[in-house]
């Protein structure tokens, strides 16, 4: 796995991130406001480790450069 590799996924994650939180400022049911900012958390979670990813591809492809 790249670094872009890893910034590729978490871009499409933080698409996601800005689509779901689009839904839940247009919305006034309390449900489903709920599950909205738990789908806005465990997107959170997913780009904090693709984030992560892409820092260990780039510090390996640094040291082996």
């Amino acid at each position: 796995m790249t670094a872009e590799d890893s910034l590729g996924r978490a871009e499409d994650l933080l698409a996601k991130l800005e689509a779901a939180r689009e839904r839940l400022e247009s919305t006034d049911d309390p449900n489903q406001a709920i599950e909205v900012l738990q789908e806005l958390a465990d997107l959170a979670k997913q780009i904090e480790v693709e984030l992560q990813a892409a820092r260990q591809a780039a510090e390996a492809d640094a040291a082996d450069a």
